[in-house]
């Protein structure tokens, strides 16, 4: 996000706004290997997340992953790496930036002679914005490409737009003034963690979706409470707000919104997906993934 427009949100989405997450490299090249130097500007450490989730990068040919540019331990500012690929052929590369680190430089390195072309597009739509929490913005993958979106970024060959911001998801005028600014083929948000209780979800969750739809009244809208398998404190509460914002468009008429609930997100990992009793790991990603981009494939199933 525009630093001058994340001025205007809150001091955590400033912190957040350069963060890479749902940043991607793509080319086609036959170069054996890809060697990557890479400066993140800061590392953030945390004892529930991966290091290689927040701050390495992991590479792709095609939709097949190959391994990780790893950022040692010690990493302070910066890290390199080669991934051998082998063959001469050409593929096609994604690499898969850092979820919470920022990129101010980066540099790719192929064999000297090594054919560089552009990679096949996305296929025809426009980008699936994401808007919500730390678990929009990866916490906790492994690895980048184990976020949510970029799963279902693989699933349909799609663009998409990751504006998660750890804790600091709020649903304020000026984000959704931004985000109304963006071009995208379906909104996906889950800010539900990020309300400071169930009262200031139930002030904000439908006004989001108002200013929304009236911007974009053909857009295909899903909205997302907890991805908890294990409701505690107000997590039914929180849970209700968001029904009854869906409830409430579909009884005025709008059959292009959507709903996904802790147990539809769970469905897949059950209690086995959450790494610190909030955030998904990988196999809580994978299944929230399978919930939203079952209902993804139902919307282009439309178009």
């Amino acid at each position: 996000m525009p630093e001058e427009v994340a001025k205007t949100v809150n001091t955590g989405v400033l912190h957040f706004h350069s963060n890479t997450a749902g940043g991607r490299v793509r080319f086609i090249t036959n170069s054996p290997y890809v060697a990557l130097h890479i400066n993140v500007g800061k590392v953030g450490k945390n004892p529930h997340f991966s290091l290689t989730g927040s701050t390495g990068c992991d590479l792709y040919v095609g939709n097949v992953y190959r391994g990780m540019f790893i950022p040692p331990f010690a990493t302070v500012d910066s890290y390199e790496g080669v991934l051998e690929l082998g063959g001469d052929a050409e593929k096609e590369i994604t690499i898969n930036l850092p979820l919470y680190a920022d990129v101010t430089e980066l540099y790719i390195g192929l064999k000297e002679g090594s054919t560089l072309k552009e990679p096949v597009p996305y296929v025809d739509m426009k980008p699936i914005l994401y808007y919500g929490s730390s678990i929009t913005q990866g916490a906790c993958a492994s690895r980048p490409g184990m976020s949510y979106s970029s799963i279902i970024s693989r699933r349909f060959n799609c663009d998409y737009v990751n504006l998660g911001f750890g804790g600091s998801a709020k649903a304020e005028d000026t984000i959704i003034d931004y985000i109304n600014g963006l071009d995208m083929s379906v909104f996906v948000y889950d800010y539900d963690h990020n309300a400071p209780n169930a009262e200031y979800l139930k002030n904000t969750h439908e006004k989001m979706y108002k200013a929304i739809r009236e911007k974009h009244p053909n857009l295909p809208i899903i909205m997302m409470s907890r991805p908890r398998y294990t409701l505690v404190g107000e997590d039914e509460k929180r849970r209700e707000v968001v029904r009854e914002s869906y409830n409430a468009a579909v009884a005025a008429g709008d059959n292009n919104v959507y709903f996904l609930d802790n147990v539809a997100l769970t469905a897949m990992c059950g209690c086995e997906g959450i790494v610190d009793g909030t955030h998904p790991t990988d196999y809580g990603l994978a299944s929230m993934a399978k919930a939203v981009g079952d209902v993804i494939e139902v919307i282009l199933s439309k178009m």
